[in-house]
């Protein structure tokens, strides 16, 4: 008996996956964190259905097109192990649906959960007093162009810019940025960080750029591997990436403005050679230490500081 023939419920679909997934030694980290999450994703987009919900669906009774497709899901997954989004060609962030393949990343980012919550809405403990007052915003390292358009849900005046090195990682961006109906108002632009931006100014600069250490990049797991390479490698310490925006932010910052970068578990490294930098650590049910905030003004004077300490003395 294959799999497509023994199972025929949604729950039945959902046990075996995990059994599989823990067998095959599968990694994870596209979206989600452990085995039944992962296999509740895959059986519920596999059966076009929606995913923030597995219950209701539990002791459906599938179709045997719909079983012959799941199980051939599940084993692409154990004997590939392309990440799952790569497989079903879309995934979420927050609920909201994006497409995805190997153009670019699988969409993901503690930003986006960070943008979901009250750091963003207005709140006594917003970041941004006034989400409807912010005018520009701009996406550094966009990719798939998911944090672009979850920018523009959050700030619902802003025009975005999203800049990415990679021509491919922007035709995914546009497919994405077209499906939610924001050519309007998302910008996308190929280049260098800042480099094809000249003199433009924003109110928040958003980035979850490259900063995967040369020792981490050799020990990548199978899954990770399916994704290019040129969005992961940020150096030796990997901050290389970092650094740099750190360096040239200011310039295209408005007074008010501020910077939230997603950069990894480099956390002492820039302590140590910012000292003057008060980071903000904005931390997520599943991070700790891996997203700064900075104010303009803080990295103004940062700036201002590391000229200073340049001058002959």
């Amino acid at each position: 008996m294959t799999a497509a023939d023994d199972l025929k419920t949604v729950r039945d679909f959902v046990r075996y996956a995990v059994s599989r997934f823990a067998k095959a030694g599968i990694a994870f980290g596209h979206g989600t964190s452990e085995p039944l999450d992962e296999a509740a994703f895959m059986v519920l987009e596999g059966l076009n259905l929606p995913v923030d919900d597995l219950s209701p669906w539990l002791d459906a009774r599938l179709t045997h097109e719909e079983r012959l497709r799941l199980a051939n899901l599940i084993e692409q997954r154990c004997t590939t192990r392309q990440p799952a989004a790569y497989l079903l060609g879309r995934t979420y962030i927050g609920g909201v649906p994006f497409r995805s393949d190997k153009r670019a990343i699988v969409p993901r980012s503690f930003i986006g959960e960070l943008m979901a919550g009250e750091l963003f809405t207005g709140g006594d403990y917003s970041l941004v007093p006034q989400p409807e007052t912010v005018g520009r915003v701009l996406d550094l390292c966009t990719g798939s162009g998911c944090l672009a358009i979850l920018a523009a849900m959050t700030f619902p005046n802003a025009e975005i810019d999203a800049v990415d090195l990679s021509p491919e990682a922007l035709t995914l961006a546009a497919e994405n940025v077209a499906e939610h109906g924001l050519e309007d108002r998302v910008r996308l632009l190929e280049g260098d960080l800042f480099g094809p931006l000249g003199g433009e100014v924003y109110d928040l600069i958003i980035t979850n750029p490259p900063y995967v250490d040369e020792e981490a990049m050799a020990a990548l797991p199978a899954e990770y591997r399916h994704e290019p390479s040129l969005a992961f490698a940020g150096g030796p310490d990997g901050l290389d990436i970092v650094r740099r925006i750190l360096a040239e932010a200011p310039a295209h910052l408005s007074p008010g403005g501020g910077l939230i970068c997603e950069f990894g578990t480099g956390k002492e490294i820039l302590q140590a050679e910012y000292p003057h930098l008060p980071f903000l650590w904005l931390d997520t049910e599943e991070s700790e230490g891996e997203v700064f905030w900075l104010s303009a003004a803080d990295l103004t004077v940062n700036a201002d500081l590391r000229v200073i300490n340049r001058m002959p003395r």
